[in-house]
């Protein structure tokens, strides 16, 4: 059993301590615990250029070598990503900043898509799927109402590796270094995180379920409190009220006690993110998107050049 801590804070800094507090348990369970901090590495944004989807397609329709992200072997990203794939279980500690997930965070989660894990064991790439697990503790200065897409962005990254979340947790009025020490519970929270990652990665894949907080969030696929009025999608599929985290649709129903329950719609899982085939229909919208665009590209040349060379002041 092997469990990878991801640390997208300070060192020594809350989302640290508390991860590190939730590996203590992985090594108390006899598995081997390993720990990152984002800090450390070099992982340069994703510059969107889209060779990785243009290669993903490539490889669908031609068979071609898939070669991956353009910045392979010129940061940090492979490595990492490379150990993760090898960990039964990863916990991820990140501080909040404006409502979301840092950007330290987020620039390294959002290269995951030319790491897409589906996708590289379909073609070879990755020999053995790890059926990984997470845990996710985002850590704040303030309630949850300053922190209201945090755990819901950190989930949102976790898709495209095929990571099951199985517990989430939000520390919340901690925004001084070690300040969560004053808050034996959190402590305590974290370890059970860290239990929780190891009962989920020694039960079958097929019977592993949600083990947080069973009343966490609205959704009852992914526990995130993030519902919205359904819009119709690019091929016509429409749920009155949808997760903004797993896609999951249905609709949001007033119980006697006068709270809100989001109940999945019959066909209401044919979206989820967690699933791969819906991720597929995803990708199908993105390359009938880009065929669509290169099928009229020639409409717009003129205008495309006009504002390539439109030139303004900038800071310097």
């Amino acid at each position: 059993m092997k469990v990878m801590g991801i640390v997208a804070g300070r060192h020594n800094g809350n989302s640290e301590i508390l991860v590190k507090q939730a590996l203590t348990a992985v090594k108390d369970a006899g598995g081997e615990a390993i720990l990152i901090n984002l800090f450390d590495y070099d992982i340069k944004p994703c510059s969107g250029c889209e060779s990785c989807t243009i290669g993903m397609e490539k490889a669908f329709k031609e068979k071609k070598e898939y070669k991956g992200c353009i910045y392979k072997e010129k940061d940090d990203m492979d490595k990492i990503v490379n150990v993760m794939n090898e960990c039964e279980g990863i916990i991820v500690g990140c501080p909040t900043y404006d409502l979301l997930p840092s950007s330290l965070y987020l620039s390294f989660a959002q290269r995951f898509l030319a790491y897409e894990l589906s996708f590289r064991i379909k073609i070879g790439q990755v020999k053995k799927d790890p059926h990984t697990v997470a845990g996710l503790i985002g850590v704040g200065g303030s309630k949850h109402d300053w922190q209201t897409m945090s755990l819901e962005g950190l989930a949102a990254t976790m898709f495209t590796q095929s990571i099951t979340v199985v517990d989430m947790y939000l520390a919340t009025s901690v925004g001084r270094p070690g300040n969560v020490l004053i808050h034996k519970d959190y402590l305590e929270r974290a370890y059970k995180i860290g239990k929780n990652i190891v009962q989920a990665i020694n039960t079958p894949v097929e019977e592993r379920k949600w083990l947080g907080d069973p009343n966490l969030g609205l959704c009852p696929r992914c526990h995130s409190s993030l519902i919205y009025p359904g819009e119709e999608h690019w091929d016509g599929v429409k749920f009155n009220f949808e997760c903004a985290v797993c896609g999951a649709g249905g609709d949001l129903v007033k119980r006697e006690n006068g709270k809100y329950k989001f109940v999945l719609a019959e066909n209401g899982l044919i979206r989820d993110r967690n699933i791969k085939e819906a991720r597929a229909v995803h990708l199908q919208e993105i390359m009938e998107t880009r065929d669509n665009f290169m099928s009229k590209k020639g409409e717009i040349e003129e205008e495309y050049k006009r504002f390539r060379e439109m030139k303004f002041e900038t800071i310097k």
